[in-house]
């Protein structure tokens, strides 16, 4: 398939799914931060704001206590781990996700919130990546391969009967760039979303097993792939229900 994600991170694939007029105000009220230190963080921002929240990049640990919830985007996990430390914003996230705050990870996102790496990267010193945690699942970085086997797939995603329409809830086009798959989930962990183990373009990559792709555990919410580069706003648009406790 080919990659339609530009080197500037912008999406040249088709879009998917505009918000519905009350979709566009499910958000009102709310202020969702977005971790600015590196990734897609502005397409998250547009997705928030296009549901009618308030979106703001999140830098400081003093910007944790004023948000609803928080969306870990896309990027490279081990810069965002490393930023991190560097701004001082790990553990007081730690904190607030143990506490209970909702946050949404999207690729490197979910990898971030995995308690496990299953090959996580290591730095200089032979030190593992860290992650934030809370999800009780275990991650495979880069699990459907590098850039140019990046790739787009329509899902069957459960928890999106809210936008059903007269024909039931249209699968959700997901596009899976440098994605994760999740290895396992613990008991409180429900599977959301699996890519079909024949899938054309990764049929070799499966091994003939569906592979998880989005999670959801609690407060915590978990996608492999990018929804907020397609237009694709249903997922955000139930990480918002959850926060307001609809979802």
């Amino acid at each position: 398939m080919e990659d339609r994600r530009k080197g500037d991170g912008h999406y040249d694939g088709p879009m998917t799914n505009p918000l519905s007029d009350a979709s566009s105000r499910v958000g009102s009220g709310l202020r969702i931060g977005v971790l600015a230190l590196q990734g897609d963080f502005r397409e998250h921002i547009r997705a928030v704001e296009a549901a009618g929240a308030t979106g703001v990049g999140i830098r400081r640990p003093a910007e944790l206590d004023d948000i609803d919830g928080l969306i870990i985007p896309g990027g490279e996990s081990t810069t965002i781990d490393k930023l991190s430390r560097i701004f001082e914003l790990r553990d007081p996230l730690k904190k607030r996700i143990a506490d209970g705050l909702h946050v949404y990870g999207s690729c490197a996102g979910m990898i971030l919130l995995a308690d496990e790496i299953a090959d996580p990267a290591t730095d200089l010193e032979g030190n593992p990546q860290q992650t934030f945690g809370g999800l009780d699942i275990t991650v495979r970085r880069n699990a459907f391969g590098r850039q140019r086997e990046s790739f787009e797939t329509d899902l069957d995603f459960k928890g999106l009967d809210f936008s059903a329409g007269d024909s039931g809830v249209d699968p959700v086009h997901a596009v899976f760039i440098r994605g994760p798959w999740v290895e396992r989930v613990g008991p409180t962990v429900e599977v959301l979303a699996q890519v079909d183990p024949d899938h054309a373009s990764h049929t070799a990559t499966l091994h003939g097993v569906a592979r998880i792709v989005a999670v959801r555990s609690g407060h915590l919410l978990a996608t492999s792939f990018h929804p907020e580069v397609t237009g694709e706003k249903r997922v955000h648009e139930l990480f918002i229900r959850m926060i307001r406790g609809e979802a």
